[in-house]
């Protein structure tokens, strides 16, 4: 099998690896693509510590090609999709089985890598830790990105009025395609959103933060989940109460879907979604497997838009 390993920061290769044995519960997978995501580049700039050399990537989709003995419900040629299991960049991957999904039939290979990891995302950020109400103010930064394109559609069909932060016009005419009400450069939103936020979803970090606090309203939340432009500093607790007893969050994926009812509880709402046309997903970029490197530039240069794949 292919792979790419990361030996450093700069240092990404395609290495040949024999296929390992299953363990108990477990299904091996012939790749068709895989998801990249912005972890993916903060664990190997060292954001996110990992020891050299590692496979990086955690979502895909494909077809299985084998299944240990113990495993039920699944079968030999099924295609499907998975998210949280690490080594994704390869064409072939070993996975838990309570951990993959099958892909429904009008979803093609592609669609299901680009859609779950970023789909499940933003049904529990809209849902879990804040739950959107109609008529909630929601602003969301990076409104062109695969996420924030999917989370502005899944705020407005909860009935939110959406204001996105984007950085080139070319973006915010994607934005306002995906729903946004109103589409910004960063350095304008608080003239345009200040105290009048239920809920600012921030996955950029420093650059962003404290601009995220001035939209907010009383009682209003910031969700951070992310931190494209670097970590957010040491924050006085004593200053939410002091702008109005606001709520800050940082929560992360795998505490949303830990359980396999979680897991297929989302994935079938976010599917539904897709399948029925509720949310429409755009596919930024595909890169073979051997040009990784490629890639991660663009995502890292933020010159990307929508989702980007790797194929093997």
């Amino acid at each position: 099998m292919r792979q790419v390993e990361v030996h450093g920061p700069e240092d990404l290769r395609i290495v040949e690896q024999p296929s390992r044995a299953l363990a108990t519960g477990e299904v091996r997978i012939k790749v068709a693509a895989i998801g990249v995501n912005y972890l993916d580049i903060q664990e190997r700039t060292g954001a996110y510590p990992r020891s050299f050399p590692y496979v990086p990537g955690g979502e895909g989709s494909g077809t299985i090609i084998e299944l240990a003995a113990d495993v039920t419900g699944l079968q030999i040629g099924q295609r499907v999709c998975w998210q949280g299991v690490r080594g994704s960049y390869a064409d072939e991957v070993v996975a838990p089985a309570w951990k993959v999904l099958l892909v429904p039939d009008e979803v093609s290979d592609q669609e299901a890598a680009a859609i779950l990891l970023q789909g499940l995302t933003a049904h529990y950020l809209a849902t879990a830790s804040y739950a959107i109400q109609p008529g909630d103010v929601v602003v969301i930064h990076a409104g062109a990105g695969g996420l924030g394109l999917l989370l502005t559609q899944v705020a407005k069909l909860r009935g939110a009025r959406v204001i996105t932060t984007v950085s080139s016009a070319a973006k915010g005419v994607l934005s306002l395609e995906a729903g946004a009400d109103l589409t910004v450069p960063y350095a304008e939103l608080t003239a345009v959103a200040s105290g009048n936020a239920a809920v600012v979803y921030d996955s950029v970090g420093e650059a962003t933060f404290e601009d995220s606090l001035t939209c907010l309203k009383k009682r209003g939340t910031l969700v951070l989940l992310g931190q494209s432009s670097g970590p957010v500093p040491p924050f006085d607790l004593t200053r939410l109460g002091r702008l109005g007893s606001l709520t800050i969050t940082r929560p992360t994926l795998s505490d949303f879907v830990s359980t396999p009812a979680d897991l297929h509880d989302r994935a079938s709402a976010v599917f539904t979604w897709l399948t029925t046309g509720r949310l429409q997903l755009r596919i930024g970029a595909t890169y073979p497997l051997t040009r990784t490197a490629e890639a991660h530039a663009a995502l890292e240069a933020r010159t990307t838009t929508g989702k980007l794949l790797l194929i093997p």
